[in-house]
């Protein structure tokens, strides 16, 4: 690399340093009893970074982590882009053989661990056929001694030894972000520091996001969302960010309260979980003023309950996915109800159209694939030419999803391709049928999705989760569904449950409930 690349250098692994020089000693991170300057953050920083390199691993090479959200997560996302070294952040639901798949798949050489999490680890190390992992860490979050095969991460956190300098240009990856997998195989999606730095200048600016900010994150960091549009946004600004092992009601309303925490952001099924709790009422949550919400719609009759008991929180609903590091389109606070159900416009750094099945553009008003053009999108798929050449035919990024835009630039999105139902020769959005259904006073949640049936192809199902302390049944739920929807769209099928299944991010699991009531229709004709 020149003198004038090496000037110009402007890499995720950087933004430590230059936060940590404007402010030193403003607090970063808060976990627990641990508060970390932002000096401090970047000394961890930088001698993690410095160890890593000495451990072997070099620029290019594959650092996987599979932790619960703690500060060791924050300077672990740093430090391996410091040291050049791909990030592979791991979802600490996932079962031995899931994980094998991603330490398999993306050659990782190094592995970090929670210590609640080494018995499913060593299962995956087992299990993972090609794996090369020969750098074992754990973070003792639990405070056990690494056990056999493992060494302490605090080695790595207190390195002593010569500061690391690995060039690194924009587009050199840095994060290998496999995605959810709530439908298929996780595909690892790549991103640099030009995906990441672009993301978090759009997040900021049109997020309203300043130095000024006191964050709680509660979503797991593993996810891009908490991670990029939030805590990596927090240390670019220099804002606070005070870190919960997870959104647990209780323990949000209490850390809300406690830290004086001023945003806050949750997908719906988060929110709907505090507005329910005993709680909600009789803690003080005067701090808060941002609020933001995304990994899937916020029903409208529950935004409208958030702005009547939050009244002085500002909401934006941040669209995207993983592949775009992940923001794409935001909708603001003057918009919410004006345009409720909207994903809103794309951002200052992303372009957004609409398709046909032809990759040609469609008029306002009219539903086709949600395409992106962005410096945010990935790099590409990891070892898979052939879905990567797919996902970007034409110039463009496919999303996957369905939506259109009307005719002030706002984006709607209608459903995920996979989740369309189809009955009887019909197209039924799941989220449409989902909105009716939420507009019953008794309904807390719902997921629709299509079942297969012997005369129609597909029928509409939908899992009702009824509000704590009412007497809702099924036939309540078809009968209102059938007085506001047209009657192909209204459910043949009504479950009740006492919860849905989601991944750690909010997102609910459709694929497991087709799964779970796959035999509905059965002895039907």
């Amino acid at each position: 690399m020149s003198d004038v690349s090496s000037a110009r250098q402007h890499t995720l692994g950087d933004l430590p340093r230059r936060t940590a020089q404007r402010v030193p000693d403003k607090v970063a991170v808060i976990d627990g009893d641990t508060r970390l300057t932002f000096a401090e953050l970047d000394a961890y920083v930088e001698r993690t970074a410095a160890a890593i390199t000495a451990a072997g691993l070099a620029k290019g090479d594959r650092l996987a982590l599979l932790s619960h959200n703690c500060w060791q997560f924050a300077v672990l996302d740093f430090a391996a882009a410091r040291a050049g070294v791909v990030l592979v952040p791991i979802n600490f639901m996932l079962g031995a053989d899931e994980i094998a798949f991603i330490l398999d798949h993306s050659g990782a050489t190094g592995f970090v661990v929670e210590d609640a999490l080494v018995p499913v680890a060593d299962a995956a190390l087992a299990a993972a056929a090609g794996a090369q992992v020969r750098e074992r860490r754990v973070v003792r979050v639990a405070g056990d001694a690494a056990p056999d095969g493992w060494e302490d991460l605090s080695g790595w956190l207190e390195h002593e030894g010569p500061a690391v300098v690995v060039p690194m240009a924009d587009d050199d990856p840095v994060r290998m972000m496999f995605t959810s997998g709530t439908e298929s195989r996780p595909k690892g999606a790549l991103l640099s520091s030009r995906s990441l730095l672009w993301q978090y200048v759009s997040c900021a600016l049109d997020g309203s996001m300043s130095a000024d900010d006191v964050e709680l994150h509660t979503l797991p960091l593993y996810h891009c969302a908490q991670l990029d549009c939030f805590l990596g946004t927090d240390v670019y600004l220099g804002a606070t960010s005070i870190i919960l092992p997870g959104p647990d009601p209780a323990r949000v309303l209490r850390a809300i309260a406690e830290h004086r925490v001023t945003k806050f952001f949750a997908p719906p099924t988060v929110w709907i979980g505090l507005l329910r709790h005993p709680d909600f009422d009789t803690t003080d949550l005067s701090s808060l003023r941002k609020g933001y919400y995304g990994a899937s719609p916020m029903p409208v009759e529950v935004l409208r309950e958030l702005q009547q008991r939050l009244p002085d929180v500002a909401l934006w609903n941040f669209y995207g996915q993983t592949e775009m590091a992940p923001l794409a389109t935001i909708l603001g606070p003057d918009e919410q109800l004006a345009y409720a159900g909207s994903a809103g416009r794309p951002s200052i750094n992303v372009e957004t159209r609409i398709v046909d099945d032809l990759d040609v553009p469609v008029p306002a008003g009219t539903v086709g694939e949600i395409v992106h053009r962005s410096p945010h999108a990935t790099l590409g798929y990891h070892d898979d030419p052939e879905k990567t050449a797919e996902a970007f035919r034409g110039g463009w990024f496919h999303s996957g999803d369905l939506g259109y835009l009307d005719d002030t630039g706002h984006l709607y999105v209608v459903d995920r391709k996979k989740d369309m139902i189809k009955t009887g020769g019909e197209n039924v959005a799941s989220r449409e049928v989902e909105e009716a259904i939420y507009t019953h006073p008794d309904v807390a949640e719902v997921a629709v999705f299509g079942v297969s049936h012997p005369r129609w192809v597909e029928a509409v199902a939908a899992v009702v989760v009824p509000r704590a302390g009412t007497d809702l049944s099924p036939d309540d739920v078809l009968t209102h569904a059938r007085s506001v929807l047209a009657g192909y769209k209204a459910p043949k099928y009504v479950v009740l449950a006492e919860a849905l299944p989601k991944n750690p991010s909010g997102k609910i699991l459709k694929r497991q409930l087709r799964d779970a009531h796959a035999d509905l229709s059965a002895g039907e004709d």
